[in-house]
């Protein structure tokens, strides 16, 4: 072999090798952060970070109690989710459950459904309607997505369901902003709303804020692409603004792409204190406070 076929050989073998690396990277949970009490992760997915049995929930909050994060609210997306997240619920203190119909999943929305949501929704360890909302991404680019008009119909049912049981109404909005803020107009939102994982601009949040919604906010805030995200957080008054993870997905800066768990909402709680100018304690006693007042969690 010649000399530069050599060099393009062991410069191949670099290249795969990074890739490599960077693949095994993508694989590995982020290191623990350092604790700061207080929090409340305001929206996760324990099912799908592999809490699907008591002993994997209990080592999932236990991991996550370590570092500050005392409860969390496990969502559902659809009609097996919402049965993991009443499960987990009952398995452990520390987690709670907001059960619906996420939209892309609206068309299962049938009577028996409806059903099974009125009674889930009843039980005191369901503590929000959700997730519902409206996804104008997936329609078109999945088969398997409910029509932007099936969504919205679903939507005005969560609505009036969380009316009815008087409980927080746990939003999802993709691309849907102006048709999701008309259609809680018309039905009359109920008395609290949260903006799960926001992701709109300073209008969309202004306008929000002064409805009275509550805006959380996930490891998105932290990316290095979403300086109008930060932008938003930054007008957010105290008293209407949560954290989240919505784990697994949405690990924030600087491990985004890493599998994500409720044990890494501090390194998002203090991306929030930095975007806000406030000390990290400061921020997370006001995030966690938000979230035992609007879930009315029992404090521990």
């Amino acid at each position: 072999m010649s000399e530069s076929g050599g060099t393009e050989a062991v410069a191949h073998d670099e290249t795969e090798s990074n890739k490599a690396a960077r693949k095994r990277r993508r694989r590995e949970p982020p290191p623990d952060p350092t604790p700061l009490p207080g929090l409340v992760d305001a929206h996760t997915h324990l099912a799908a970070c592999g809490g699907r049995d008591p002993d994997a929930v209990r080592a999932i909050l236990d991991h996550a109690s370590a570092v500050g994060v005392a409860q969390v609210i496990t969502v559902a997306d659809d009609m097996v989710d919402a049965r993991w997240a009443m499960a987990a619920a009952d398995w452990d203190p520390r987690a709670f459950a907001a059960v619906a119909l996420h939209p892309t999943h609206a068309a299962e929305l049938h009577d028996a459904a409806k059903a099974e949501l009125e009674e889930m929704v009843a039980d005191p360890r369901v503590v929000a309607v959700g997730e519902t909302g409206l996804d104008h991404y997936w329609p078109g680019r999945s088969e398997a997505c409910a029509s932007p008009e099936t969504q919205a119909e679903a939507f005005r049912w969560h609505i009036d369901l969380a009316k009815r049981v008087d409980k927080p109404l746990m939003i999802h909005n993709r691309e849907a902003d102006r048709d999701l803020l008309d259609i809680l107009a018309d039905e009359g939102a109920p008395d609290t709303v949260i903006m799960h994982c926001f992701s709109g601009d300073q209008n969309v949040a202004q306008e929000c804020v002064e409805r009275g919604y509550i805006l959380s906010f996930a490891g998105t805030v932290s990316f290095a692409n979403a300086a109008e995200l930060r932008a938003a957080a930054r007008i957010v008054p105290d008293h209407q603004i949560l954290v989240e993870t919505d784990a697994p997905f949405l690990t924030p800066h600087p491990y985004r792409g890493q599998p994500n768990q409720s044990y890494c909402l501090p390194y998002t709680a203090r991306a929030l204190a930095q975007v806000r100018g406030v000390d990290d304690a400061d921020m997370a006693q006001i995030l966690g406070d938000n979230a035992r007042r609007v879930y009315r969690l029992p404090l521990q």
